[in-house]
């Protein structure tokens, strides 16, 4: 049983009745009541939460049985709850930690149970495998089992999510949002904050449907098509969705164009630099815009680029003075809330922004592109067998001198081949972003993820569909 429940980098998961079973289940409560316990943090108790995914409070109350025969008082959701608005009870009631039933933005047949520290964020590296060196131990029974108590969540979290937006102004810039929970926890979040201030607001695919039909709870496309038909519909100036668990945000700007993780991110750091003024350093992922670098040099501010994956903003986030960072997948951490992603917190925010500015986040965007430059993105994943995959990462590494018909000027390999490439192209327009083009082999998976950044749309196709040409050119070698 112990070796499948096998901790990542935010947390396991499983396919329901398969792996994801309620013996497998108590086998990672039992790692988890044993780390506690070792620690001597029995008394601070545990938090637990659980999302819209089948069986998902079958599995919390599973859990909470557990934690609770091994002394720990246990506060337990009594609804449907965002992985936020746990990081933030877990934080805010001083606990030892917190579980997440969720399986976040994957498929309906999977769901997960993630850790989170009390600092009210992803478990650290240091934190997993101490959970991780418990599985499949023996959990000895307390002489006073702790207590399970049911506890509502989301009132203080959304009490403290509403003290960083001014509401009033939000009301009277008469602004109209369509918010889009993809059937998952975010659902009514947003909404009763905007319908107590007032602000017009629509809510589709709110209703819990552990099926997520037709789509996976992902805010990118083409899981987004409908956000991107309805917020036309209804003529609203913005589209602001949430994933599964609603900790990562996704948007659309009023005409229904994606408004990709990227653009978000540096639309909300030039936000807080410019008009806030709050301090603190910036931090990126590898594979994430450098428009980002370019707006904290403007406020003279430390960039720090991290691995791929939200772990290295949280370690950051505990170390040094970071205002905000940001991943490639749409989570979005600012560290006078949380250290962890929050898709509610960044859509009200983006809803702020808008509000002050005077203008719909398609000519944010517009405006961002203009002072920093156009900066034009697109991915593409590969799902090749694993013999192609490693093939193409040792060509790659093997010293490519072009791409595309570009030279390649350098190369970095934080996580992954990252080549930047002489584009002709950016000799003619202003302030032309870098461009680069990225390959990172899946570790876990027969998957290839290639991302390029360039000035302009076309740019990044050409790039993409070469890096994809050299890629399959490894099946004749």
């Amino acid at each position: 049983m112990a070796q499948v429940v096998k901790f990542g980098t935010d947390g396991w998961r499983g396919i329901i009745a398969d792996d994801f079973t309620f013996a497998n289940v108590r086998v990672a409560a039992a790692a988890v009541a044993n780390y506690v316990v070792d620690a001597g943090d029995a008394p601070k108790g545990v938090c637990i939460g659980w999302d819209t995914r089948f069986a998902s409070e079958a599995f919390a109350k599973v859990t909470a049985e557990v934690l609770s025969a091994a002394g720990i008082n246990v506060f337990l959701a009594d609804r449907v709850t965002a992985t936020p608005a746990l990081s933030f009870a877990v934080l805010e009631r001083g606990a030892a930690g917190g579980v997440m039933i969720t399986s976040s933005h994957n498929p309906a047949q999977w769901n997960g149970f993630k850790y989170k520290g009390p600092f009210g964020g992803s478990a650290t590296a240091s934190m997993v495998t101490g959970i991780e060196s418990f599985l499949g131990k023996d959990l000895p029974a307390a002489i006073v089992p702790g207590t399970i108590e049911r506890v509502n969540f989301l009132p203080t979290y959304l009490d403290a999510v509403k003290k960083f937006a001014d509401l009033k102004r939000i009301k009277e810039s008469g602004l109209r949002f369509l918010i889009d929970s993809m059937y998952g926890a975010g659902s009514g979040l947003l909404k009763s904050i905007f319908d107590e201030a007032g602000v017009p607001c629509v809510e589709i695919r709110s209703e819990r449907n552990p099926l997520f039909p037709g789509i996976n709870p992902e805010p990118i496309l083409p899981h987004i098509a409908e956000a991107q038909k309805a917020v036309v519909a209804n003529k609203c100036d913005a589209g602001v969705i949430t994933d599964g668990d609603a900790d990562r945000i996704g948007a659309v700007d009023e005409h229904g164009n994606v408004v990709t993780a990227h653009q978000i991110l540096a639309l909300l750091t030039w936000w807080l630099l410019e008009r806030k003024g709050w301090g603190g350093e910036v931090t990126r992922a590898f594979n994430t815009t450098k428009m980002v670098d370019r707006i904290a040099a403007k406020y003279g501010r430390k960039l720090h680029e991290h691995g791929i994956g939200f772990k290295y903003v949280v370690d950051l986030m505990l170390a040094n003075d970071i205002l905000i960072g940001g991943e490639e997948s749409g989570g979005v951490g600012i560290s006078k809330h949380l250290p962890e992603r929050d898709g509610v917190f960044n859509a009200l925010m983006i809803a702020n922004v808008m509000a002050e500015e005077k203008k719909t986040l398609g000519q944010l965007v517009a405006m961002l592109q203009a002072e920093f430059g156009e900066h034009q993105y697109g991915r593409i994943d590969m799902h090749i067998d694993d013999t192609l995959k490693k093939s193409a990462i040792a060509r790659a590494s093997s010293g490519l001198t072009e791409m595309a018909g570009m030279r390649v000027l350098r190369t970095e390999n934080m996580d992954g081949i990252k080549f930047f490439l002489d584009n002709p192209e950016a000799a003619s327009k202003k302030n032309a972003a870098e461009t680069w083009l990225l390959l990172r082999a899946s570790g876990t998976e027969p998957l290839l993820r290639v991302y390029s950044e360039s000035c302009s749309h076309e740019s990044v196709e050409k790039i993409l569909k070469a890096a994809e040409q050299f890629v399959l050119e490894g099946k004749s070698a």
